[in-house]
């Protein structure tokens, strides 16, 4: 979808971007990453029985086990056991969710990554297509390699990454480039961590905001003609209690009675600000008033204030 969109996509990686995340990374024409950023391990991870392990792994167990019934002429009781509760379509799943990881990587990285390759760095030699296909794939069967990194969530920094052939941008080194970047990473962990958003899509001209909503009990509306409902909402960083009250009819005798009990107004963007600086998104219980009373939330212009 993204190569249907543009010709040369580049990744910025400044955090982690492991399994899947790496093999997206390794379909662009550039890799930029921070010294704090890193990949990971490519290996499939599949369910067998009540476990999730590395494909990898599975396969390498099995390829032993059959040598060590050709050289000594059948397998102990207990591996015997383990081999027969195998059948050939699980084993079949497997290989094929390894091969896939390999296949994708292999064919991106020689059209994408090694697109302007055209001389070696040592001897400078034409590259060829066959050249890049095959460092392709011997980075690609280093990743998938479980006995290797040892972990699927292992982190592969620069270093590590360049030592098996793959060719990094360093942004630390570009000093205009590493402090828009880092900016840009800082303002994002501050949303992140002190506001309900926990994904962000952005481009030059707009930004759009997904956020988590407070979820707790189902609340028990008043019934008849309601005219106020009031609400608890707790913070979800610090703990506070909040006691706001969400007006359905316009009187100013309600405000009255509610700020006496030291209650805030529902606020008209449905952002709770607390004490601590975490804001809370109130959209959804919003939603629940107004769906199970049947009336829309008296807008209140001075509520912004008051929180």
């Amino acid at each position: 979808m993204t190569r249907s969109k543009f010709d040369n996509i580049s990744f910025v990686v400044t955090g982690e971007a492991k399994s899947a995340g790496t093999i997206v990374v390794l379909s662009g024409n550039e890799i930029l990453m921070t010294k704090s950023g890193s990949l990971g391990p490519i290996d499939a991870q599949v369910k067998i029985g009540r476990s999730v392990i590395s494909a990898y792994d599975y396969c390498e167990w099995i390829t032993n086990k059959r040598k060590e019934a050709e050289k000594m002429g059948g397998l102990n009781p207990f591996d015997a056991t383990m081999i027969a509760q195998i059948s050939p379509g699980e084993l079949s799943g497997v290989s094929h969710g390894l091969e896939f990881a390999q296949d994708l990587v292999v064919g991106w990285l020689a059209k994408y990554k090694f697109k302007n390759w055209e001389l070696t760095e040592t001897q400078g030699k034409k590259v060829t297509g066959e050249m890049r296909k095959q460092r392709a794939t011997e980075i690609a069967k280093c990743l998938i390699n479980h006995g290797k990194w040892r972990s699927h969530g292992r982190s592969l920094k620069i270093d590590d990454l360049e030592r098996i052939g793959l060719k990094i941008t360093k942004i630390d080194d570009n000093p205009d480039l590493s402090d828009i970047v880092y900016r840009i990473q800082t303002i994002i962990r501050l949303l992140y961590s002190s506001t309900s958003a926990y994904k962000i899509f952005a481009n030059a001209d707009e930004k759009i905001f997904v956020n988590a909503l407070p979820v707790g009990e189902r609340r028990k509306m008043p019934t008849g003609d309601v005219k106020v409902v009031e609400v608890e909402v707790k913070c979800q960083k610090c703990g506070k209690v909040h006691n706001i009250y969400a007006k359905l009819v316009d009187d100013k005798k309600i405000d009255e009675e509610f700020k006496k009990k030291s209650f805030k107004s529902f606020p008209d963007n449905n952002k709770l600000i607390c004490d601590c600086g975490y804001e809370i998104d109130l959209s959804g219980i919003k939603n629940e008033i107004e769906t199970q009373v049947g009336k829309k939330i008296i807008d209140q212009k001075e509520a912004k204030n008051e929180v």
